[in-house]
């Protein structure tokens, strides 16, 4: 099998195809803390996308409460204890979290999806280590929704002390998922047909429909269960990106790259989508004031999903500030301790680019701050702390300037006759 580079594991893993590259990638980061489960991104591709008959549990987009709650239920668990039982007590990561592009959270000594098939699976052809979900996993996006973790073998006994950061001893958090459009896709690398391919040109990861054929290998490989079959027509189907508004050729977009529909319609303000370069190697190209490289590479406050899978998602998150390490370590790799330090204590840069998320439907691709006067001194989380009114610009493809906000975001006051209505 041959040998590909993954810059997120930290060393070259096995891959049925040689790496092929992009010039650049679709990608994007989700700030957890600030989801509030409104499940706005959810409806807003399923009113888009997966609406016809067929599809009616098919959610391509959806938010699921974490530890217990899972679209399919249980996903990430079963895969999970599969690659331990494949490669027991081996999933490990050795070094330590560093600014060397091809080593940034140290090497994963376990086995990936794609190593752990070789061991295991048989007949030959199947290439990746998997499952394959009941229906009834299917049945129940929401299952589980807001339950939290209490006592330790206590059923239904929280802790009854007041919450407290940095680590609360009841917690949830909301995970909100996309298909991540992986640099080494398990779906692409099980299908017997050839039929899923990337985009040359975004990295975007499709089905060809009329080479689909509905063996369901995408859907029994893809780790993160977003390949899912479509009983009346019997072939597969998975988020396509929003290509079109990706592209610029949506009609919306006056030709310039518009983040997808999920993106869009979050209210909370979690969510940046973009476009990176990558180098010949599959690392990313620097592009310093890129907001996506800032948050992956710079600030490293954003974290790939699961990497330990091997699958190289482009799909990053800020982890949620509340939950306990071991499990977030689990679900985000080894960067969670510093990149949790450097969000709970944001220097001036950080701030700035975090005023980004969710101002306009265009596609950010550069930021230029302009430094404003102090606004305020204090002590955060025992610490000092300054904070400026900065201005925070950002830039479309077209080099234009797309919007600028500021650091101290305004406060309206409705007035009294108006104060308790709309």
């Amino acid at each position: 099998m041959p040998k590909a580079h993954n810059w997120q594991l930290g060393r070259e893993m096995e891959f049925p195809y040689e790496a092929g590259f992009p010039k650049r990638q679709f990608a994007f980061v989700f700030n957890i803390n600030r989801c509030l489960a409104c499940q706005s991104c959810t409806m807003a591709c399923k009113s888009t996308w997966t609406f016809s008959k067929g599809q009616e549990h098919m959610w391509w987009a959806n938010v699921e409460t974490k530890p217990y709650g899972g679209y399919p239920q249980w996903w990430d668990v079963k895969t999970l204890k599969l690659l331990e039982e494949a490669n027991p007590d081996g999933q490990i990561w050795s070094g330590k979290v560093s600014d060397d592009p091809k080593q940034p959270y140290g090497q994963f000594a376990g086995k990936t999806v794609f190593e752990a098939g070789q061991k295991t699976l048989k007949p030959d052809s199947a290439r990746v280590l998997g499952y394959l979900p009941t229906d009834e996993e299917w049945n129940l996006p929401n299952i589980y929704e807001d339950n939290p973790v209490g006592e330790k073998g206590a059923k239904n006994v929280y802790h009854r002390d007041g919450a407290q950061l940095p680590v609360h001893k009841t917690w949830f958090f909301y995970l909100a998922r996309i298909c991540n459009h992986c640099t080494y896709p398990a779906c692409l690398a099980a299908c017997p047909r050839k039929a899923i391919y990337k985009r040359p040109e975004d990295g975007i990861v499709l089905i060809n429909q009329k080479e689909c054929r509905g063996y369901r290998k995408c859907v029994e490989a893809c780790p993160y269960k977003k390949s899912m079959y479509r009983g009346n027509t019997r072939i597969s189907e998975k988020c396509v990106g929003c290509y079109p508004r990706v592209e610029g050729s949506d009609p919306e977009s006056n030709g310039q790259p518009m983040e997808t529909r999920c993106m869009a319609a979050c209210i909370g303000q979690l969510r940046m989508q973009g476009l990176v370069l990558l180098n010949p190697d599959g690392t990313w190209k620097e592009e310093r004031k890129n907001p996506l490289y800032y948050l992956v590479h710079v600030a490293k406050v954003a974290l790939p999903l699961y990497p330990q899978f091997g699958t190289a998602p482009n799909g990053y998150y800020i982890p949620p500030r509340w939950v306990p390490r071991e499990y977030l370590r689990q679900m985000f790799g080894p960067g969670v301790d510093p990149a949790l330090e450097r969000y709970a204590n944001p220097d001036r840069e950080l701030l700035a680019v975090l005023q980004l998320f969710r101002r306009s439907a265009r596609i950010i691709f550069s930021y230029e701050i302009q430094e404003g006067p102090k606004v305020y001194e204090g002590e955060l989380n025992g610490k000092p702390v300054t904070i400026y009114n900065d201005t925070v610009i950002a830039y479309g493809q077209d080099g234009k300037e797309i919007f600028r906000t500021t650091i101290d975001e305004p406060v309206y006051v409705r007035p009294a006759q108006h104060v308790n209505s709309l």
